[in-house]
């Protein structure tokens, strides 16, 4: 595992800003895909709902194309050395060591840069601001 310095983990956002914006907007066209799909399967178990089979077929085909998009986005992403924490919101984690233990640099779409960490059992609920004390 890599460990970034937050001067390195904020030049890796360069690259993976993008990537996290397109995941979040990905993960919310997937939500309302699933949706949809849900919408037509309960049509159908009700009584049919006049439903056309290629219907339900093309939202299911939709919803695991945007799957299979969002998969790819985090194995982009993670070939950066980011940890995706949380599609919805874009956050993620970079490794990182203090005081010779792996902890994480914590940033989430919409912040300019990468301002906190936490320790790895803390979560994001545990951040807390750089730089390290």
């Amino acid at each position: 595992m890599r460990h970034f310095t937050p001067e390195e983990a904020n030049a890796e956002l360069e690259h993976v800003r993008p990537l996290v914006e397109e995941l979040v907007a990905r993960r919310r066209e997937h939500a309302a895909a699933l949706e949809r799909q849900e919408e037509l399967e309960q049509k159908i178990r009700g009584n049919g709902g006049g439903i056309p089979p290629a219907e339900l077929a093309a939202a299911t085909a939709e919803v695991d194309g945007i799957a299979r998009r969002l998969a790819h986005l985090v194995d982009e992403i993670t070939s950066h050395g980011a940890q995706v924490k949380d599609l919805d919101t874009g956050l993620i984690d970079f490794p990182a060591l203090h005081a010779g233990e792996t902890v994480l640099l914590c940033w989430q779409l919409g912040e300019d840069e990468i301002a906190w960490w936490h320790r790895v059992d803390d979560g994001f609920a545990g951040r807390q601001p750089l730089p390290f004390d």
